[in-house]
């Protein structure tokens, strides 16, 4: 059904005018249990066919969707997708790949990006957010549980191309999570734990997150403000890749050739400490990222962005390649009804050779960072500013929890003087372990 669509799309493109198109078909399908109290507080079931249209008419594009996929609505989309191309601006960079550019090998089992076991019931579901919560409040010090929810997933999408590319992933995934809040009025904390897999087998018990979400809000109980100053601040694994994500934003195309990355003119040099790599590689088994091909049909393969400290080149799909006179990384994503753009896929960083707790003894008197909320980036110069929430650390070791804090600094400055610890998690997209950054400013009490 996917590819007949698709075909659909490309033949009522061509037959409104378009020079060349791309046609994408998803269907999906998605249920979702949350609990709380003990009872089901919502369910939700959701399962469509949804398309999209891209269209490219004498060097302008227009992009449609819709989820109307009858052959009538087709013909409009394509007739609505080339007038409005006709009328945007012309950008001699956009175009499909040449047919030597396309990826050859589209089997993507060897990937296993999809659990072809049964799918689980709403029951299951409910059953595993029940265990969830009560796992939770069964630990000493919460006061309830916010909500625990158990949810499963599946995604199948076809991409065809006028230049004779075809292909299409299949993906599922299965999550739960909870959220627990230990005291009461004023003194109330809140935390939370969530796990994601695209195999079931491969999923924590729903007791064990349960139970982390209650120990994390339990030891957030009693946090007051840190003081003010520049002190070392320790990231947490669980919000290390944000850190690491500002890097990835700065290295990617589209910012390049807007010139506002804070990295524009850093191809070549030293970004990071020398013996840290950052590798991609879109060929992890049983990664939510993983891919044969990107979004404009080419072949995806590994490749360091960073090496040794050192920028090894942008994050580019084939229109930001062309403006910098540049080969494409095969780094096109989008979405239905979007054009191609620049993005990554599985991120991998070396690890160091110490534990977080011995990195924690090393920093003396700082900060550890568990939560971020809200920020001030300027993706132009790199100044960082945002709210955090973690533990202080006195003597080399945990003292006491703190919030309502600000950490600032410059990215670049920052991640030349990271440490990573070796606590990354396999499971994650963005593998990037806990890291230590020196002299940061804390705003606190």
């Amino acid at each position: 059904m996917l590819e007949a669509l698709t075909h659909a799309m490309l033949k009522a493109a061509r037959d409104a005018g378009a020079d060349d198109a791309e046609a994408l078909a998803i269907r999906a399908a998605a249920t979702g249990i949350d609990i709380r109290g003990g009872r089901l507080e919502h369910a939700e079931r959701a399962e469509a066919v949804e398309i999209g249209l891209r269209v490219l008419v004498g060097g302008r594009q227009a992009s449609v969707s819709g989820a109307d996929h009858s052959q009538d609505s087709i013909e409009v989309m394509a007739r609505r997708a080339v007038a409005m191309a006709r009328s945007g601006p012309v950008d001699d960079s956009i175009g499909l790949a040449d047919p030597d550019q396309l990826a050859r090998d589209l089997d993507a089992t060897s990937l296993e990006l999809f659990d072809p076991g049964a799918e689980p019931d709403p029951a299951t579901l409910e059953e595993r957010a029940l265990r969830a919560e009560q796992s939770a409040l069964g630990v000493s010090g919460v006061a309830t549980v916010e909500s625990a929810n158990a949810s499963y997933s599946r995604r199948q999408s076809w991409m065809a191309l006028s230049n004779g590319f075809e292909g299409g992933h299949r993906r599922s995934q299965f999550s739960t999570s909870c959220t627990a809040i230990s005291g009461t009025g004023r003194d109330m904390e809140r935390d939370h734990a969530g796990e994601g897999r695209i195999w079931d087998e491969d999923m924590p018990t729903p007791e064990e997150i349960g139970q982390l979400a209650a120990e994390r809000a339990v030891s957030r109980a009693g946090a007051r403000k840190p003081p003010t100053g520049a002190f070392p601040i320790l990231y947490d694994e669980r919000i290390s890749s944000g850190l690491i994500g500002h890097l990835l934003g700065a290295v990617n195309g589209a910012a390049i050739v807007r010139g506002s990355s804070w990295l524009r003119d850093a191809m070549g040099m030293q970004v990071l400490p020398g013996g840290i790599t950052l590798r991609e590689d879109p060929h992890l088994r049983r990664m939510s990222s993983s891919r044969v091909f990107d979004a404009e049909g080419l072949a995806t393969a590994p490749r360091d962005i960073v090496r040794d400290g050192m920028l090894q080149g942008w994050t580019l799909d084939l229109a930001t390649a062309r403006k910098l006179g540049l080969v494409s990384t095969a780094s096109a994503v989008r979405g239905l009804g979007s054009a191609p753009a620049p993005g990554n896929s599985n991120i991998v960083m070396t690890e160091g050779a110490r534990s977080r707790d011995e990195l924690i003894a090393d920093m003396g008197r700082g900060l550890l960072v568990t939560s971020l909320l809200g920020s001030s980036i300027n993706a132009t110069t790199g100044d960082y500013s945002r709210g955090a929430a973690g533990f202080w650390v006195e003597n080399g070791q945990i003292s006491h929890p703190v919030n309502e804090c600000t950490i600032a600094g410059n990215l670049r400055d920052m991640l030349l003087r990271l440490t990573p610890a070796n606590d990354a998690r396999d499971w994650r997209s963005v593998r990037v372990p806990s890291l230590l950054v020196e002299g940061m400013t804390v705003a606190g009490a």
